[in-house]
């Protein structure tokens, strides 16, 4: 389980698109990159007057201290996953699914709806490393998102290879039985 704060999850969703906007001269602060190589300047300002009031600012105590333990703690970030990834259709519902086994021990990962568009779904097959290495063998994977039938929108998925469409195919019997389990023994599978 993540104990360190992480770019993805925790720091980025803090920074507004105004606050991006108002930045963006100096610094892209929705870039990870970024975002690491002034994070000394950053948390100098977060901790003075950044944002400033006018703009809906200053941060909050801990927003302040989530973002300094995030440096503190090596400036984590999530990983791009791979995965063999598949598209079936079953009961009335779309399954989006990813197998394959994790880069080492202690590894979670999951498909994360990015964006939406008129005409596309787009996914990040996200992998979140431990904090500090663990023993044991890497594990295999089995993760998967699931959405109404009715929506029929192309898919893509951005990893670790890339972005690519995923195309649909025939269910396998172990994904009929997933899309058409209530949601409480969905996500228990």
């Amino acid at each position: 389980m993540t104990t360190s704060p992480v770019f993805e999850l925790h720091i980025a969703p803090m920074f507004r698109a105004t606050d991006r906007e108002h930045m963006l001269s100096m610094i892209d602060l929705w870039s990870y990159d970024a975002v690491v190589a002034n994070s000394q300047a950053i948390l100098g300002r977060l901790a003075a007057d950044m944002p400033t009031a006018a703009t809906g600012g200053p941060w909050p105590t801990e927003w302040v201290d989530l973002f300094r333990r995030w440096v503190a703690t090596g400036c984590k970030r999530l990983e791009l996953g791979t995965a063999q990834l598949s598209l079936s259709k079953s009961s009335g519902r779309f399954v989006l699914s990813g197998t394959g086994t994790f880069p080492a021990a202690g590894y979670r990962g999951w498909l994360q709806l990015e964006s939406e568009t008129a005409s596309a779904r787009n996914y990040v097959l996200y992998f979140d490393p431990p904090d500090a290495p663990s023993g044991g063998a890497a594990a295999p994977f089995s993760l998967r998102e699931r959405y109404p039938a009715s929506d029929t929108r192309a898919v893509f998925v951005r990893d670790a290879t890339g972005t690519r469409e995923i195309p649909l195919t025939p269910p396998a019997p172990a994904v009929a039985a997933l899309a058409a389990a209530a949601d409480t023994e969905f996500f228990d599978k």
